[in-house]
C-alpha cells in the first residue's frame, strides 16, 4: 500500500504542475492577444501594398490588359459554309437515283487573310498599353506609400501628444494638491486656490482631446492598410525624433526624372500613341478573303475557288490614322507637362522640406531649454511667494504651448521628408 501511496502522491503532483503551467500558458495567451501590435512606418508600408483594397483593384488593370494581349494577337477563324439545294417537295421523290441525279450539295472554306501586318501592329498596341497600366498602378503604389506614411507620422503624433498631456496632467494635479494644502494652512488666498484648479480643467481637456486623435489617427491609419492587415487593438512603433538632413535640389530632380513612375507612364504613352498610328496605317491595307469550296450537282463532283477583295475608293481609314496623330501630340504635350509637374512638385517638396527644418531648429537651438526652465523658475519662486500666481500661470501655458507646437513642427518636418521622397518617387534619396 505504501508504494501506491507514494505513486498516487506523485501523480497528484504532476497532475497539479500540469494544471498550473496550462494556466500559465492560457493566461500568457489571453495577454498575448490583449496586448497592442506594433508596427513600425517600413511595416506599415508594407502591409498597405499587400493588404491594401484600392491597390489589390488597381493592380487588376495590368491583368486586364495582359489579357487583351491574349485577344490581339488571334488570328481569324476560318469561316465554314455548306448548302444543300433542290430537294422534292413530294416525299415519294426522296431517292437515291433522284438524290444523285438532281440535288446539288455544296460546302466550302473561307480564311481572312490580313495584311499589312495587322496582328503583330495590334499585339504591339497592346503590349504598349500594358507598359503605360503598369507605371500607372506603380504611381498609385507611391500615392499610398505617402499617404501611409503621413498618416503614420499624424499616429506618432498624436502619441505624443498624448504622453505630453498625461505627464502634464499629473505634474499639475501635485500643483493643485500643494495649493490645497496651502489654501487650507493659510498660505493662499480662496481666489489663487480657485484660479490653480480651474487651471485644471484645461489638462484635463487636453488629454481627452489627445485620446481622440489618436483613435482617429489609428482609425485612418488602418483604413489605408486594410482592416484586415493588423489587430484592432494596434498601435504605431518609435517616436518622433529629429534627424538633420542634408540634399542637393539638382540630384533630387535627377533622381526624379528617372523615377517617377507617372513621369515614366507619360514617356511610355507616347510610345503607346505611335503604336496606335502604326496599327491605323495597317487596319488601313485592304485584306482578302479567299476560300476553297466542294459541289455536287447531278453526279458531278466539282471543286472551286473564290476570293473577294475591297476596293478601297473611299475608306483607307483616314480619320482613325488623322486621329492617332493627333493623339500622338497630345501624348508628347502630356509628357512635356508631366516633366514641368515633376519639376514643381520635387521644388516645392524641398523648399518645404528646407522651411520646416529651419523651424524645428530653432526649437531645438533653446527654445524648448528656455521655455522648461522659465516654468520651473516660475513654478519654484511661485510656491515660496516670490512670483505671483498669474506668473505662475503664463509661465505654464506658454511651456504646454511651446512643447505642442514644436511636436507639431517635427512632424511637419517628417511630413516634409515624406513628400520629398514621394516628389522623387524613391524611399531613398540621393
Amino acid at each position: 500500500m505504501l508504494p501506491r501511496l507514494r505513486k498516487s502522491g506523485t501523480m497528484r503532483r504532476y497532475f497539479s504542475i500540469c494544471v498550473v503551467l496550462c494556466g500559465l500558458a492560457l493566461l500568457g495567451r489571453s495577454a498575448s492577444a490583449q496586448a497592442p501590435s506594433l508596427i513600425t512606418l517600413d511595416q506599415a508600408v508594407d502591409l498597405a501594398l499587400t493588404h491594401s483594397h484600392a491597390l489589390k483593384a488597381a493592380r487588376t488593370q495590368i491583368q486586364q490588359n495582359q489579357a487583351q494581349e491574349i485577344t490581339a494577337n488571334f488570328r481569324p477563324n476560318p469561316n465554314l459554309t455548306g448548302d444543300g439545294l433542290f430537294f422534292p417537295l413530294d416525299p415519294s421523290n426522296f431517292t437515291i437515283a433522284n438524290l444523285e441525279s438532281t440535288q446539288e450539295f455544296d460546302i466550302g472554306v473561307n480564311y481572312l487573310f490580313e495584311r499589312g501586318g495587322k496582328r503583330r501592329k495590334r499585339l504591339d498596341a497592346a503590349r504598349d498599353a500594358t507598359a503605360v497600366t503598369r507605371f500607372q498602378v506603380a504611381d498609385t503604389e507611391r500615392n499610398l506609400i505617402f499617404n501611409v506614411s503621413q498618416q503614420f507620422i499624424g499616429a506618432q503624433l498624436a502619441n505624443s501628444n498624448l504622453e505630453f498631456a498625461q505627464q502634464a496632467l499629473a505634474s499639475f494635479q501635485q500643483t493643485v494638491t500643494i495649493a490645497e494644502e496651502q489654501y487650507k494652512a493659510g498660505a493662499i488666498s480662496e481666489g489663487d486656490y480657485l484660479k490653480i484648479k480651474l487651471q485644471l480643467l484645461q489638462f484635463q481637456t487636453d488629454v481627452a482631446a489627445a485620446q481622440v486623435s489618436k483613435v482617429q489617427a489609428l482609425s485612418g491609419l488602418r483604413q489605408l492598410l486594410g482592416y484586415d492587415a493588423v489587430a484592432e487593438n494596434f498601435d504605431v512603433e518609435g517616436e518622433m525624433t529629429y534627424e538633420p538632413l542634408k540634399f542637393n535640389l539638382d540630384d533630387l530632380r535627377l533622381r526624379a526624372l528617372k523615377s517617377r513612375p507617372d513621369l515614366q507612364s507619360a514617356v511610355s504613352g507616347v510610345q503607346a500613341a505611335q503604336s496606335q498610328i502604326d496599327l491605323a496605317k495597317a487596319n488601313g491595307k485592304i485584306d482578302i478573303n479567299a476560300g476553297l469550296g466542294y459541289s455536287h450537282l447531278s453526279d458531278q463532283n466539282t471543286a472551286s475557288i473564290n476570293f473577294s477583295i475591297p476596293l478601297p475608293f473611299f475608306d483607307r481609314n483616314q480619320g482613325e490614322i488623322a486621329r492617332t496623330r493627333f493623339a500622338f501630340t497630345q501624348a508628347q504635350e502630356q509628357e512635356s507637362a508631366a516633366s514641368d509637374a515633376v519639376m514643381t512638385d520635387v521644388r516645392n517638396a524641398y523648399e518645404s522640406f528646407v522651411s520646416n527644418q529651419k523651424v524645428v531648429q530653432l526649437y531645438t537651438s533653446g527654445y524648448l531649454k528656455q521655455a522648461q526652465d522659465s516654468r520651473d523658475i516660475s513654478e519654484y519662486a511661485y510656491k515660496r511667494g516670490a512670483a505671483s500666481l498669474l506668473d505662475f500661470l503664463d509661465a505654464e501655458r506658454s511651456y504646454r504651448s511651446t512643447q505642442l507646437a514644436y511636436r507639431q513642427a517635427l512632424a511637419n518636418y517628417l511630413v516634409s521628408v515624406e513628400q520629398l521622397k514621394e516628389s522623387v518617387g524613391t524611399r531613398t534619396l540621393p
